[in-house]
């Protein structure tokens, strides 16, 4: 399956939920007026779009609908496309220019935080870079021991210690190997961490000092990863942790298993937070580069698409 094809295969139950409840309001309207965008705004909130964000997109759908003099209620769709592309573009790239960079994956337990680094270090070394990544989440042995499978299947390098280690000297020794070996990138994980854990906060903090004193010139990304079927809940934990750390990226995972694929939009334009990675299977190559024309296209587009 292509890129195209797997963000449309992932998008499904958003699609079928959001967007088939959009096609039935619009067909129940047999001219463009201030009713349809009230249905309109009403139906991408309930799609987990947000509130704010739900009605910056029907104020731009208006400014589009008088430029462009567009009548017929069935071209909403078309233009919901392209706005919401426009809404999410910008920042999606990862800025690991330097040898070594850093990225720093955060985000609570659960939400798939271990998977996404193991399928970030793939995708770094199908592109021909050298990885090696920092086990720092040592509060649970079976991070460390999931994290090793991962440096595995993906051929990067690993530095571990046994559970309860400083998570911060592992990074310390992560970074010094890297420097040794020549890595490209460095990619640390660490604990499962709520904003209210102000120990786990500290510890997080520390890591960041660690980083900064042993490569103060480095490229740096603190990617926070976030469960799409949460919904709001993604939001709110986004929210907590921008206040705790500087967040440079989200990566979303399991939007395959949601019909809440709009938070991607309230995320990106209420926190103003990039959107840089989403999950979309289980597969090792299933984590996409987050590209916001192809995501609009593979929610809104009419039809089957090819790659």
């Amino acid at each position: 399956m292509g890129f195209f094809s797997k963000i449309k295969e992932g998008l499904k139950k958003t699609r079928e939920n959001v967007v088939g409840k959009i096609d039935t309001m619009l067909k129940s309207f047999k001219k463009i007026d201030d009713e349809l965008f009230e249905e309109l705004e009403e139906l991408l909130i309930m799609g987990d779009v947000g509130v704010a964000t739900a009605s910056k997109i029907c104020e731009e759908l208006k400014d589009k609908v008088k430029e462009e003099k567009i009548s017929d209620p069935s071209e909403i769709r078309t233009l919901l496309c392209t706005v919401t592309a426009d809404l999410l573009r910008g920042g999606q790239e990862l800025h690991i220019g330097t040898k070594p960079s850093v990225i720093l994956v955060i985000g609570v337990n659960g939400v798939g935080k271990t998977t996404t680094i193991g399928k970030i270090a793939n995708n770094l070394v199908t592109d021909g870079k050298k990885v090696t990544l920092a086990a720092a989440d040592t509060f649970r042995a079976a991070a460390i021991d999931q994290l090793q499978i991962w440096a595995q299947r993906s051929h990067a390098d690993i530095v571990k210690q046994n559970e309860g280690s400083d998570p911060a000297a592992v990074v310390y020794d992560a970074i010094s190997s890297a420097k040794a070996k020549g890595s490209d990138v460095v990619i640390c994980d660490t604990a499962g961490r709520l904003h209210n854990k102000k120990h786990l906060m500290d510890e997080l903090s520390k890591i960041n000092r660690i980083i900064d004193r042993e490569l103060p010139d480095a490229d740096k990304e603190v990617l926070l990863v976030l469960d799409a079927t949460t919904g709001q809940n993604a939001v709110n934990q986004a929210s907590e942790f921008a206040k705790a750390t500087g967040i440079t990226g989200i990566v979303l995972t399991k939007l395959d298993g949601t019909a809440k694929g709009g938070v991607v939009l309230a995320i990106a334009d209420g926190l103003g937070i990039p959107v840089k990675f989403i999950g979309v299977g289980e597969q090792i190559d299933d984590l996409q580069p987050f590209d916001p024309d192809s995501f609009a296209k593979a929610l809104f587009e009419n039809g089957d698409n090819n790659d």
